[in-house]
């Protein structure tokens, strides 16, 4: 009931705004945007946890190997690449997830007590609750590295990696770069702003706690037991997360199959028309590749 009383409440938003434009809106055309904002309303499900705060994501029911789209950090699952993928997937048939993590988008939990590893959990979570055979995980940035933990944790089904602008150890590395001083400055205020070209403000707030537990999960100190098929896209552009970390995680992977694609003028996002596409023909490469081997 509470969910359908907000539809109503924002339908009738949606339809005053126009009214106050002085666009001409019927009552056919307020049915027809309360029913589209209804739908979209409640295509969000929540993964219940006992323990944990609920995750809410988004599934299409479809053939294996599933995709699973892991964000950035402090992002959610409806950008532009995540998106592009569910169309995608649909058109082939594939089972899709997208997926926010516990504080993001609309998931429960508070952003600010979040950690590397409560998201690492959430991942598992996905993997665990609410899919059936292998998976191709694909992870932006943070989600990049958090795709490694997850094909680290879970190889049974984990069956390809595919990452944008993989931010694996970065956080951690930034931060060990900064002059003693600066290092022990941000101990003792409890907070760092990790510059960013990805927000208004031109930063990220981080607690030294999240820094500090962060550590926990680096990667890239020793070789990385991950032996699927991986694909590593990055734009030579980023400035936020080198495209050498790519290269990094190349190297350090015990997988032989390792692709990396860089892209001379892409961004961190990666999201323009060309690069989704890209992205798309990439995980569609896999899927056929992995179709070949795996039983139906």
């Amino acid at each position: 009931l509470l969910g359908w009383l907000q539809c109503l409440l924002l339908g009738f938003a949606f339809i005053q705004v126009g009214i106050a434009a002085g666009a001409s809106i019927n009552l056919l055309n307020g049915r027809i945007l309360l029913l589209l904002v209804c739908r979209l309303k409640s295509s969000v499900s929540f993964l219940t946890r006992p323990d944990r705060p609920n995750i809410a994501y988004q599934k299409l029911k479809g053939r294996n190997p599933g995709v699973i789209f892991l964000p950035g950090f402090n992002s959610n699952m409806n950008g532009q690449k995540a998106t592009a993928l569910e169309d995608f997937c649909k058109s082939l048939g594939h089972a899709f997830i997208r997926f926010d993590y516990t504080g993001c988008g609309s998931s429960d939990g508070k952003f600010e007590e979040c950690t590397i590893g409560k998201w690492r959990k959430d991942v598992l979570s996905i993997l665990d609750e609410l899919t059936d055979g292998p998976q191709i995980l694909v992870g932006s940035s943070m989600g990049g590295w958090l795709m490694l933990h997850a094909a680290i944790a879970r190889p049974d089904k984990v069956a390809a990696l595919v990452g944008v602008a993989v931010a694996a150890d970065h956080v951690v590395t930034t931060f060990k770069r900064l002059p003693i001083e600066a290092q022990k400055e941000i101990e003792e205020k409890g907070e760092w702003k990790y510059q960013t070209k990805q927000n208004e403000e031109g930063y990220y707030s981080l607690t030294y706690d999240f820094i500090r537990e962060a550590e926990n999960h680096c990667v890239l100190n020793s070789p990385i037991p991950v032996t699927c098929p991986i694909r590593l896209i990055h734009g030579m552009k980023d400035g936020d997360v080198p495209w050498e970390i790519s290269m990094q995680v190349a190297d350090r992977v015990l997988s032989k199959d390792v692709d990396v694609i860089l892209r001379k003028i892409g961004q961190h996002r990666m999201s323009d028309k060309e690069d989704t596409k890209l992205l798309v023909n990439t995980v569609d490469d896999l899927i056929d590749k992995l179709s070949t081997v795996l039983v139906p």
